[in-house]
């Protein structure tokens, strides 16, 4: 997607790995608990970027590594790892990374994964899927696995057969909110954490688009979604799929951060696909109509209520970012349903 399109209905083709993170420390992930982390952090599992290596750099445990690392079990079984999701979904495909792990890999991994109500204690996890079986892994290699089991989860377990080190977990998917949580309230429609998702943009040369949904505020560009400079007549934009059919009432556009690169203007529309086929430009009407934006700068709009949407189109002019995109407003009973039934049709 780093090509310029202006088609907003056909999103190039991706990979699981185009999908949100749900391990991601950024969305509330965390490492619960481990088997043992003798020479490195289990949180470092979730640390977000790639991971780093300063050579002959000693600690009282070792060469200090960016990783989760055991110790040489010299007993029978294997080591593991139990990570919360930040955000529960259904999980298309899980990522090993043994950057740096060249002498102390392991050489097999993996992957189960659960789903629990509340919030329980590691211990008190059951009903654990094999989502990824038994795989070879090499040293200082990305390991990419696809996972076909189409149900939502809340935690993953990943085990390393005996022992030895991982860099990174990556656990790519759709995000499947608990709708008891959002019906009968006022939501953020276009929130990721709520099941919102990116379904195309113009440009995304220096960050993500999906940035723009996160949960919280960016705390740099680079949480952000920023394009490059553009050099032609047009304007870039992203679209949105909404959490479900809703009805926005409030517009947040945030330019927190961008100083020197943040757009002139903004305009918002929406669409409504159970009506009309988004690729007609008739399908989209206004809900902030072509309006000045100031840098670093957190825009509240309240919109007149206008009818139900499932999509949403931010342009904004000519090119620039935006650190958080945010649409309030209330779930459609439409949309209600098709919460529920999302969610039935994966637990």
């Amino acid at each position: 997607m780093n090509e310029r399109t202006d088609d907003p209905a056909s999103p190039a083709p991706m990979s699981f790995t185009a999908l949100p993170d749900l391990a991601l420390r950024t969305l509330g992930s965390t490492v619960m608990a481990a088997s043992d982390e003798s020479f490195a952090a289990k949180e470092n599992l979730l640390n977000p970027g790639p991971a780093g290596f300063r050579a002959h750099i000693f600690g009282a445990k070792g060469q200090e590594y960016d990783g989760w690392e055991t110790r040489r079990r010299r007993t029978p079984g294997h080591d593991w790892a139990i990570v919360r999701l930040g955000l529960p979904g259904v999980i298309r495909g899980v990522v090993v990374d043994t950057a740096w792990f060249k002498g102390n890999f392991p050489p097999q991994v993996t992957v189960e994964a659960c789903a629990a109500e509340g919030h329980p204690a590691a211990g008190e996890l059951t009903g654990w899927t094999e989502i990824v079986p038994g795989s070879p892994l090499t040293g200082d290699a990305v390991h990419e696995f696809a996972v076909t089991a189409d149900r939502r989860f809340t935690h993953v377990r990943l085990a390393i057969h005996p022992d030895g080190g991982v860099a990174r977990l990556r656990v790519h998917g759709e995000v499947v909110p608990d709708p008891r949580l959002l019906t009968g309230l006022t939501v953020d429609l276009a929130a990721l954490a709520n099941g919102a998702e990116v379904t195309g943009c113009s440009d995304m040369f220096y960050s993500s688009p999906t940035n723009a949904i996160m949960p919280g505020l960016a705390r740099h560009q680079a949480e952000g979604w920023e394009t490059a400079r553009r050099r032609d007549e047009g304007n870039d934009w992203i679209t949105l799929r909404l959490a479900a059919p809703g009805v926005v009432r409030l517009a947040e556009l945030d330019t927190s951060n961008l100083r020197f690169n943040a757009p002139g203007e903004a305009r918002i529309r929406g669409a409504d696909a159970r009506t009309g086929p988004l690729e007609d430009e008739e399908a989209w009407f206004d809900l902030l109509p072509r309006t000045r934006l100031q840098p670093d700068t957190n825009h509240r709009f309240r919109l007149d209520p206008a009818r139900p949407a499932t999509h949403a189109r931010v342009d904004i002019y000519p090119d620039g970012g935006l650190a958080r995109v945010r649409l309030h407003g209330s779930l459609t009973p439409d949309g209600e349903r098709d919460l529920f039934t999302r969610w039935e049709a994966c637990s």
